[in-house]
């Protein structure tokens, strides 16, 4: 006869065992639907990524289009519009936030300032530059050197000052080193320009980031001429001509802005979009070359080396 003792033990254990089971099924049921999410969103992104280009159609037979954008006096900028866009900003960013520290974004966003440059017809052009210490900031060529265009004037058309705004002023900017770009959204679509030393923290650059499918990214520009702005997006697809597409906003003024890692590190900077769809970007990623008039060259690019493997 079985004692009531055993019998209470064995119902004990018998319990147990089934709960132990039952949590093995629930987690393996959570897992399951977390990585069917996980593969759900990648192919979202992916889907997303295919439709912007069109079907059949390569990425390099997108008609891309410059981000820097251009001050008029006479039609200031649609206020309402540019409320709205940054409370879509700020929803899109409650959601991604978690990927980078609150306080690593704030210190990062005080290393961009906005540029501006006037050339010789007396239009002003808008856009953004990061800042690399020793006085010198990283933008785009096309923001601060005439280049080629379909306009008849641009054989004619001068840059005649550049100007970043720090602290609320204007501080005269000279450029010091360039790619070798003649139009917009090229790969030598970069130039380096040195003020005298400011009071910003500088970026640590990564020139060896590998710009994975899908990655989260981090966008800072001047959107709009309206300060600096943060946006957050993914990598997409790599050009054969050195580009990335991402799948971030192109608005006017974010051109010579950061593309940031999850690190906070500075790995490329947006130059343009797909002309017609300023959701779809392109983004040049940071390479030694723009960094050899830097003081710290060598110094630089070993950090962004040393980064990317950690």
């Amino acid at each position: 006869m079985i004692s009531g003792r055993l019998l209470f033990l064995t119902s004990i254990l018998a319990t147990a065992v089934s709960c132990f089971t039952l949590g093995i099924i629930h987690a393996r049921r959570t897992d399951a639907l977390d990585a069917s999410a996980y593969d759900a969103k990648i192919d979202a992104i992916r889907a997303e990524v295919r439709s912007e280009l069109g079907r059949g159609r390569r990425v390099d037979a997108v008609v891309p289009a410059g981000t820097s954008g251009q001050l008029a006096r006479d039609n200031p900028p649609n206020v309402s519009a540019r409320d709205r866009m940054v409370r879509e900003i700020k929803q899109e960013l409650q959601s991604e936030m978690g990927l980078l520290p609150v306080h690593l974004l704030r210190d990062r966003r005080s290393s961009f300032v906005e540029l501006y440059s006037t050339d010789n017809f007396g239009k002003t052009n808008y856009g953004t530059a990061g800042y690399l210490g020793n006085g010198y900031f990283v933008t785009v060529k096309h923001a601060v050197v005439a280049l080629k265009d379909e306009d008849d004037r641009q054989s004619t058309r001068k840059i005649t000052s550049v100007r970043i705004v720090y602290r609320g002023k204007e501080i005269p900017a000279k450029v010091v080193d360039t790619g070798d770009a003649e139009v917009e959204v090229h790969t030598g679509d970069w130039a380096i320009i040195r003020t005298r030393e400011l009071e910003l923290p500088a970026l640590r650059v990564d020139t060896a980031f590998a710009y994975d499918f899908a990655e989260p990214l981090f966008r800072l520009g001047n959107d709009y001429s309206k300060g600096i702005i943060l946006s957050t997006g993914y990598a997409g697809q790599k050009t054969s001509n050195g580009l990335v597409t991402c799948l971030t906003d192109g608005h006017p003024g974010v051109s010579g802005g950061g593309v940031l890692n999850q690190r906070g590190d500075l790995v490329g900077i947006p130059i343009g979009r797909m002309q017609g769809d300023y959701r779809f970007s392109f983004i040049l990623p940071i390479r030694g070359e723009m960094l050899r008039k830097l003081p710290s060259y060598e110094a630089a690019v070993a950090i962004g080396s040393a980064s990317a493997v950690q």
